[in-house]
C-alpha cells in the first residue's frame, strides 16, 4: 500500500432533507484495498458516492490528486454501485464489450479477473446475482481506472464467490485505489490494506490496518469494530440509504488513510 494519495474528500457534509448523513469527513485513500465499514445508517453508500463522484456533496471537496484524471479532464473512477443497471438481452462479454469500448479495456480479460470466462457467452438474465455482482466487479475495473469505488459488491454471494470478489478486488489494489464497503469483517480483515469505520456520518477510525489494530489494542477488524463503534452484530443490518443520526457536537476529522 501506498502513502501516495488517489483520492481525497476534505470536510465533506451530504445532507438529505437537512439531515447530515455524511457530516465534515476528511480523508484520502492510496493504492491498495480499503474497506469502508459501519452500522446502519452510517453513511457507507454516501461516502463510496461521493468518492465516486456519483453523489454531490452539500459542501466539502472531493479530489483526484494523483493521476486519477484523464487526458481531458475526464476522472478515471470505476463505480460499482448497489444497483446494477445491466440491460437483458446481451452476453455478459457483449455487455463488457460496450463499456471496454469506452475505456480502451479488455472485456476478455476483466472476465478472466473475476472468474466468469466459463460465462462469457451467457446472456446477462440468465446469471445468477453472484455473479451478476462480479460481472459489475468486472465493469467497475475496466480500463485500468486509478480509483476504483465498491459498494457492497459480496452482496448476495455465497462464501466462496465473496472470496473471489474481494481477491479481484485485492488484484486491482495493486496499482489503483480501491475502496469497498462490507458488512464481511473477516474478509475485510482477511483482504483490506486499511479499514475506515463509519458512525453517525462521522469517521470513527481511520488507517493502515495493522496500525488501527495495534492502536486498539485488538487482534482483528471484528475487535476493531465494536472498540470504535460499538456492537459488531449491527453491521450485518446494512446502510439505511438516507437516515442518519446526530451525535452530538462532537466532530471527528481524520488526515485518512494516507496520512496528510
Amino acid at each position: 500500500m501506498s502513502d501516495r494519495a488517489l483520492a481525497a474528500i476534505d470536510g465533506v457534509t451530504r445532507a438529505y432533507g437537512g439531515v447530515p448523513v455524511l457530516d465534515e469527513v476528511s480523508l484520502s485513500v492510496g493504492t491498495g484495498v480499503t474497506a469502508v465499514v459501519g452500522p446502519n445508517g452510517s453513511g457507507k453508500s454516501t461516502l463510496l458516492g461521493v468518492l465516486a463522484g456519483a453523489v454531490e456533496p452539500t459542501k466539502g471537496t472531493v479530489s483526484y490528486p494523483d493521476g486519477a484524471p484523464r487526458e481531458g479532464g475526464e476522472k478515471r473512477v470505476g463505480y460499482l454501485p448497489q444497483q446494477v443497471p445491466f440491460r437483458d438481452g446481451f452476453t455478459a462479454r457483449e455487455t463488457l464489450g460496450f463499456y471496454a469500448a469506452l475505456v480502451d479495456g479488455d472485456a476478455d480479460a476483466a472476465l478472466a479477473a473475476v472468474g466468469l470466462s466459463d460465462a462469457a457467452d451467457k446472456r446477462v438474465e440468465a446469471l445468477s446475482g453472484g455473479m451478476r455482482r462480479l460481472l459489475g466487479i468486472a465493469q467497475a475495473t475496466l480500463g485500468d481506472p486509478a480509483v476504483v469505488v465498491l459498494d457492497e459488491p459480496t452482496s448476495g454471494l455465497d462464501p466462496e464467490m465473496r472470496e473471489q470478489a474481494f481477491r479481484a478486488a485485492a488484484r486491482a489494489g495493486d496499482d489503483a485505489a480501491v475502496v469497498v464497503s462490507s458488512h464481511d469483517l473477516e474478509l475485510v480483515d482477511a483482504h483490506a490494506d486499511a479499514v475506515v469505520v463509519l458512525r453517525r456520518g462521522r469517521v470513527a477510525a481511520a488507517g493502515p490496518r495493522e496500525r488501527l489494530l495495534d492502536e486498539h489494542e485488538v487482534d482483528d477488524v471484528d475487535g476493531l469494530y465494536r472498540a470504535v463503534a460499538g456492537d459488531a452484530d449491527a453491521i450485518a443490518q446494512g446502510d439505511n440509504g438516507g437516515e442518519a443520526e446526530r451525535d452530538g457536537d462532537e466532530s471527528v476529522h481524520v488526515a485518512g488513510v494516507s496520512d496528510r
